[in-house]
């Protein structure tokens, strides 16, 4: 039986705590005839501590707010010029566990950067995209009922500065790098698009 395809959406809902509360809520309420969702969201300057994180990968004071999150994961950075992939997927009527989906959407990122001759990796216990040990990509998931929500999020062309207050997801001197460093010049809307071709393909094919 084919698969249900997702429905793509551009957010204009930058506030995380906002966007965080109305993925809750479309997936509590859904059912197994809910089509699954990809949401495309830039935020306003955030850092976030998931479940598993410690405020003491914070290492200053910032005016930037710190919000706890209900996702897995330490603690990131969110901010324009980043875009965040939330994936509001049902992976039981998709038949994946939760390794399946994290590796699936590593695969995303590194397929779209083999694109332009950029070799992406993983590593080990550190869920992300990473580029000459370089943090590109952040992942963090929660799942409900074998639904996810949450999801992940790409430096595109952004001000890196706050990363360097912060172990990037506990990992320490880690450093971020984003697309623009990297050569790729492609806005958010070209990357969201290419990354949508790339959803379809690793999840819904």
């Amino acid at each position: 039986m084919a698969k249900l395809q997702p429905v793509f959406k551009y957010i204009q809902e930058r506030d995380y705590q906002k966007v965080c509360a109305d993925m809750l809520a479309f997936t509590c309420q859904r059912d197994e005839s809910t089509i699954d969702e990809i949401w495309f969201v830039e935020h306003d300057p955030v850092f976030t501590v998931g479940r598993n994180g410690n405020e003491s990968n914070l290492l200053q004071a910032t005016d930037i707010p710190l919000i706890h999150s209900d996702r897995g994961g330490d603690i990131t950075y969110h901010g324009p010029g980043q875009l965040i992939v939330y994936c509001l997927m049902d992976i039981k009527r998709l038949h994946i566990g939760v390794k399946s989906l994290v590796h699936g959407l590593e695969k995303i990122v590194i397929d779209y950067l083999a694109r332009f001759s950029v070799v992406g990796s993983r590593i080990e216990n550190a869920p992300g995209v990473y580029v000459n040990n370089q943090k590109l990509a952040s992942l963090g998931l929660r799942i409900r009922n074998g639904r996810a929500f949450h999801g992940l999020a790409i430096n595109i062309d952004m001000d890196l500065t706050p990363f360097s207050y912060i172990h990037p997801c506990g990992l320490e001197d880690m450093r971020a790098v984003q697309l623009t460093q990297l050569g790729i010049q492609e806005s958010r809307d070209q990357v969201a698009l290419a990354l949508s071709e790339l959803i379809l393909e690793q999840f819904y094919s």
